[in-house]
């Protein structure tokens, strides 16, 4: 059966995979709150997805200061009352490209705030109503460099590593609660990351895939009874995330460190 979202929350829907997954879930029917911080943009895509019957609504805002969650979910029951979200995909974050000592601090704690804190915090405050309803899908948006350190994109693979873990955890935590939680594990995808990122060498390492293919992996698979603790959605970054988890840790990072041409 099609996965049919009621009321979709979407953390950085302003562009890339997060936009292609409220168009998407729009296509289904879905009412959507969109968050990013540029109004601009989400509003024009507000607009775009409007449909009679169909709500869309842009909360313009930075994630990444403490307390998100709550934040977030006050304004959402300004907008909605006391509908649940049943659908909730933490796609905002970044990354930055290059050696830790060559970041600066605070763009650093930022990263790690958004990536980290704040994706924690939203995951914590709108899966409590959905346990209790017995019913929601959480999607966390990891990557493929979750599964493994990364020279030149340390403190973000590190980032991702972390909501890896976190989210297989609530995975066994809330199997029995009729709760669905995955992790997006996406390789590198044709999107403005690797320019966000500072990287002048474009996407590094792995299978490059489109958001179209990334964004209908996830569908086929929300179209499922069930879904699994993560979902990497090409064959070849698959067996990559595999072998890195069975490798040598020193051999996998040394690949690692010539693929992102840290050596």
């Amino acid at each position: 059966m099609p996965f049919r979202p009621s009321l979709a929350l979407v953390t950085g829907a302003s562009s890339g995979l997060g936009e292609l997954i409220a168009r998407r879930f729009a296509q289904r029917g879905a009412d959507l709150v969109l968050v990013a911080r540029r109004e601009d943009r989400l509003r024009a895509l507000a607009d775009e997805l409007a449909a009679p019957g169909r709500q869309v609504h842009v909360l313009a805002r930075d994630i990444a200061v403490p307390g998100a969650g709550p934040a977030l979910a006050a304004a959402v029951g300004e907008l909605v009352g006391d509908r649940l979200v049943d659908t909730v995909v933490n796609n905002a974050g970044f990354g930055l490209y290059g050696p830790l000592l060559a970041q600066h601090p605070g763009r650093l704690e930022q990263m790690l705030s958004l990536n980290v804190t704040a994706l924690t915090s939203i995951t914590r405050t709108f899966l409590e109503p959905m346990v209790a309803a017995g019913r929601g899908t959480l999607v966390n948006v990891a990557s493929t460099g979750g599964f493994q350190p990364a020279p030149g994109l340390a403190a973000y693979v590190a980032s991702k590593a972390y909501v890896l873990h976190l989210t297989e955890a609530l995975w066994q935590e809330t199997r029995r609660s009729g709760v669905r939680v995955t992790a997006l594990c996406p390789g590198p995808t044709e999107t403005a990351f690797f320019d966000a990122a500072g990287s002048e060498h474009g996407p590094l390492g792995g299978n490059v895939t489109t958001p179209e293919q990334v964004v209908g992996a996830l569908l086929r698979t929300l179209d499922g009874r069930t879904v699994p603790p993560y979902l990497v959605p090409d064959l070849p970054n698959r067996v990559q995330s595999v072998a890195a988890r069975l490798l040598p840790r020193r051999l996998t990072l040394e690949v690692a460190a010539r693929v992102m041409k840290q050596r």
